[in-house]
């Protein structure tokens, strides 16, 4: 296994080195020449002090330190280390208090670039301290490490969608190259597994997140998220804001049930949590199936107050980040959307015109009830009225003069 890991040890990528070095320092003795040789490859690379601090225990550290110390690699005042403001912001993004890290910042120190603290973030804190990080916006999303490294590189190798989607937002350039010439998304293709990437995925269970990180960085690097209305169903709703916002709660409820984790995604990144669901008295859990509540204006009036319009932002929002990032699941909620508005089009014009019918026919049956009924009172209360007895009469007035003549004769 020792020599298996030897002779692939140089097509391993540099930052795949500290953790076959810590477990080389576990097994020790047995993999002596794997610690040995790791040791020196991580010695000589370019990976900060602060990175191999999160992986490697204290012992080993000391002999990277005193190694790269002997052979000048770094300077003896701070042997690789950043210095002690820096580090105070790394050990205060460690403890998730960004309100701290304003403060400390407000001492003018140091910045968040000269401490990189967002690449210290994506790759060592909660998704959180990133998205309110980026929020204090003071930070070049774009900053590169001295690794060549921007965040967006640091982010394609966490593999988390969220944190990719946020920082796409707030400007990140897919396009950057590292020093060895890589996109994010080769970066993240170069860590996702054939069947991760290839598998396929049952309708409403959460896609792999390696998969949906590269396919927002595709969708990213083409810039051409889908333009205009999020659907007919939207776009007929005009101005209509209590409609819109309907559709919004229905739309983004079906996404929950159908992609739940890209639509946790978006949902994350536009607050949508920090709204009032508008349930109109129905569940706030997301439906089991296609539900479109309906308000009687007559009966109670529907006013849109400040709250709606804060939930239809952070919807709209949602629905957007959707269409940008995730165009092959908008195109699928577009489709049923709409497809479920024109079948409640259909069924309501059918059944319109089924009670149309029923009612003309209701009306012909008792119009002709009320004209046999209004004929047979005229024909008793005036037999002389009537024609068809007229000449019922006629007829038997006939018949008894001939019957008195036949007996005449006869007689």
């Amino acid at each position: 296994m020792q020599r298996y890991l030897l002779d692939g040890l140089d097509d391993v990528e540099v930052d795949n080195l500290p953790l076959i070095l810590s477990v080389a320092n576990l097994c020790y003795k047995s993999c002596m020449k794997l610690l040995e040789r790791c040791l020196e490859m991580v010695v000589r690379s370019n990976l900060d002090m602060i990175t191999l601090e999160k992986t490697l225990p204290p012992d080993v550290i000391k002999q990277i330190t005193d190694s790269r110390l002997s052979l000048g690699l770094v300077s003896p005042e701070d042997k690789g280390f950043p210095n002690k403001h820096v580090r105070r912001i790394l050990r205060v993004l460690d403890s998730s208090d960004v309100e701290l890290v304003r403060m400390l910042l407000k001492e003018g120190r140091t910045n968040l670039d000269d401490a990189f603290a967002l690449h210290y973030a994506v790759e060592h804190c909660d998704s959180r301290i990133t998205t309110e990080l980026l929020d204090i916006a003071v930070a070049d999303v774009n900053h590169t490490n001295p690794r060549g490294y921007t965040v967006l590189h640091t982010a394609a190798r966490r593999r988390d969608p969220k944190i990719i989607v946020s920082l796409l937002v707030k400007g990140a350039r897919p396009s950057d190259l590292t020093f060895d010439g890589r996109k994010a998304v080769q970066i993240s293709r170069r860590l996702t597994r054939h069947g991760d990437y290839f598998g396929n995925t049952e309708e409403g269970k959460p896609s792999p997140n390696e998969r949906l990180c590269i396919e927002i960085l595709e969708q990213a690097e083409r810039c051409d998220p889908q333009l205009g209305e999020a659907s007919v169903s939207l776009a007929m709703a005009g101005d209509c804001q209590p409609g819109k916002l309907l559709y919004l709660e229905n739309r983004v409820a079906l996404a929950r049930i159908m992609f739940p984790i890209e639509a946790r995604v978006a949902m994350d990144i536009a607050r949508v949590d920090g709204t009032l669901e508008f349930t109109l008295g129905s569940s706030s859990n997301p439906p089991t199936k296609m539900h479109w509540p309906t308000v009687d204006l007559n009966e109670n009036p529907f006013k849109m107050n400040d709250e709606h319009l804060a939930r239809m932002r952070a919807l709209s929002k949602t629905v957007e980040l959707g269409k940008r990032f995730f165009p092959r699941c908008s195109n699928v909620l577009d489709k049923i959307m709409d497809d479920e508005n024109a079948s409640l089009e259909r069924e309501a014009s059918s059944e319109r015109k089924r009670r149309f019918h029923d009612l003309q026919d209701t009306l012909l049956k008792a119009f002709s009830e009320d004209k046999d009924e209004y004929a047979s009172r005229t024909a008793i209360s005036n037999p002389q009225s009537n024609p068809r007895i007229n000449m019922q009469l006629v007829g038997h007035s006939s018949n008894v003069d001939r019957s008195r003549k036949g007996e005449q004769q006869l007689g």
